[in-house]
């Protein structure tokens, strides 16, 4: 590990890894400091020769975690002084003139261009420790599995990491699992030291730029409307630093809705989106309440105003609060029943990718709870291998059905498909390193969503899931495009969809008297779904995992099977 990663990575003590006699053990962390305190209040380290193994074991992911949020925190602060220059330059505008006046108003226009630029970089500081403090978590774990593995293979390491034989407890097969567990080590180590390299040549790079100045020249061009993410990409890249600052602060309702564009600027730009999206809230609510009298329409409109509201409030507290995993905002619109993108983990840089993608009902009022969906899977990917990092996504980027009957027709599924199709095409452009894993979860009419798009556009996705659906939009698994070992299905024995008939039985059970209600949930005998066959059945032709009785909502209840049938799937497992 770099001296940098020594300074930065947390308090500790050499001496909490263990002596020379046995595995070393993970130590308490966070000791006083010995010599100056960095950015997230760690201990740096006394000498530069120090103990990368006793280091890692000392670090706390948790402080990067707390020193990034606070950065975060200064947004407000930002958004204070920007107000209070607005102000200074109304005044001045009201009893001032004459060439000191105009002088004076540009140079307020500029400190205003210049706190503008400052937010999305405040920001990015916190992106960069949430994900130094990601990558520290998982190399820590990674150096557990490797005492582990000595451990079961009769191997001692001493304090600073270095493996040997231990006579007492030697194992058949020679130096085999020295080797191993020498090679377990050194990679926990090296994605510690990696992590912190990164970290600080990002770091050093903010620093750079706040010393000549955030304000930069405009990029020259934009990408046209409906270019690829490919293209998106492209332009992206060839802009620099200053560019692409430029366009988050002046232009974020552009960076924050191109697929091709890093998840870590669409964050920024969608961040700094969210108190606008409140005011014109906010101003819809207050005209319909000035509107007397009130029909239902109005009525209506007031209750999906406010529930918007709500939704909003509580997605902007996941996103300030500093819950881990960080929160990346990708997507944000409040009109009709309001939609969002959110990410838990950067998808850029995850291994493995979750996109989940709604069903009826869902919309900005309950986004939070739709999160926590995707939150529990990706948990458990993290508790069913805490080496590897997942990211989570909540897709909710289309007008999913409100009542049954519209639910019961596909319109709004075909309407979708296009714009997850881009999104998982803006996924695989922007990645880092080797390509992530990418599994597309439907839960019920997002079930259909989901292979409405596949059927008709592509996904790019290694599997495909789909809990509770009411059909996909296709009889076979392999209408879908992917490998039907690489598409999953799991319904409850207690989930009402089982019920939902075959699209030409609903009429005549219509006719036969039953309410359009009693039509749809009365009892079928076959696999005919209302959208294709079951994909839960074998006959589809993909793959099962079983599903407690939980009914048509406790797929991620966390006694439910199917949650760890989700997460494996996601895992590749």
């Amino acid at each position: 590990m770099s001296t940098a990663a020594r300074g930065r990575a947390g308090g500790g003590s050499p001496a909490a890894a263990g002596g020379e006699g046995g595995p070393a053990r993970p130590g308490a962390g966070g000791a006083g400091r010995a010599g100056g305190t960095d950015a997230a209040g760690g201990r740096a380290s006394p000498d530069a020769g120090g103990d990368a193994y006793a280091w890692l074991w000392a670090a706390d992911p948790g402080r990067w975690a707390a020193a990034g949020a606070a950065w975060r925190g200064l947004t407000g602060l930002v958004d204070r002084r920007a107000a209070e220059l607005d102000g200074a330059a109304r005044a001045l505008r009201g009893g001032w003139a004459g060439a000191a006046a105009g002088a004076a108003g540009g140079r307020i226009g500029a400190l205003r261009s210049e706190l503008a630029a400052l937010a999305p970089a405040v920001i990015e500081t916190d992106q960069v420790l949430a994900e130094l403090a990601g990558r520290l978590q998982r190399a820590k774990a990674r150096l557990t599995e490797a005492v582990v593995l000595a451990d079961v293979g009769g191997v001692r390491l001493d304090r600073r990491g270095r493996a040997s034989a231990d006579p007492a407890r030697a194992q058949p097969g020679g130096p085999a699992p020295v080797a191993r567990v020498a090679a377990a080590v050194a990679a926990a180590l090296e994605l510690a030291d990696s992590a912190d390299r990164e970290a600080a040549g990002r770091l050093d790079e903010l620093t750079r730029a706040a010393g000549a100045g955030w304000v930069a020249p405009p990029p020259p061009w934009r990408p046209p409307p409906g270019a690829g993410p490919a293209t998106v990409r492209s332009w992206w890249a060839g802009l620099t630093p200053a560019q692409r600052r430029w366009l988050v602060a002046r232009e974020p309702e552009l960076v924050g809705r191109l697929d091709g564009v890093p998840v870590a600027a669409r964050d920024q730009a969608n961040r700094l989106l969210v108190d606008r999206r409140r005011a014109v809230l906010l101003a819809e609510r207050r005209r319909l309440l000035d509107r007397l009298p009130r029909g239902p329409v109005e009525l209506a409109g007031l209750a999906r105003v406010e529930g918007a509201l709500t939704g909003l409030d509580a997605l902007a507290a996941r996103l300030n609060g500093g819950g881990q995993p960080r929160a990346y905002l990708l997507g944000l619109d409040t009109g009709g029943e309001g939609r969002t993108v959110v990410a838990l983990g950067d998808p850029d840089r995850a291994d493995r990718v979750l996109t989940y993608v709604p069903g009826m009902t869902a919309g900005l009022a309950d986004a939070t709870g739709e999160l926590g969906r995707a939150a529990r899977v990706q948990a458990r990917c993290a508790a069913l291998d805490p080496t590897a990092s997942t990211a989570a996504v909540l897709w909710l980027d289309y007008d999913a059905p409100d009542f049954l009957h519209e639910a019961v027709l596909p319109h709004q599924a075909r309407d979708a498909g296009p714009a997850l199709h881009r999104f998982q095409e803006g996924l695989r452009a922007t990645h880092e390193g080797p390509p992530a894993r990418q599994t597309v979860l439907g839960h019920s009419y997002g079930s259909l969503v989901v292979g409405t798009a596949a059927r008709d556009h592509g996904l790019a996705a290694d599997a495909l899931v789909f809990v509770g659906s009411p059909g996909v939009g296709v009889d076979r698994a392999d209408g879908l495009r992917l490998p039907s070992g690489e598409v999953w299905a799991s319904t409850a024995p207690d989930d009402a969809i089982r019920l939902a008939p075959a699209p030409d039985e609903l009429p005549r059970r219509v006719l036969r008297g039953l309410s359009p209600l009693a039509a749809v949930l009365t009892g079928r005998d076959d696999h005919a779904l209302w959208f294709g066959h079951d994909p839960a059945d074998p006959g589809f032709g993909g793959r099962t995992f079983p599903s407690g009785r939980y009914g048509h909502t406790g797929y991620w209840d966390p006694a439910n099977p199917a949650l760890d049938g989700m997460a494996r799937v996601v895992l590749g497992r």
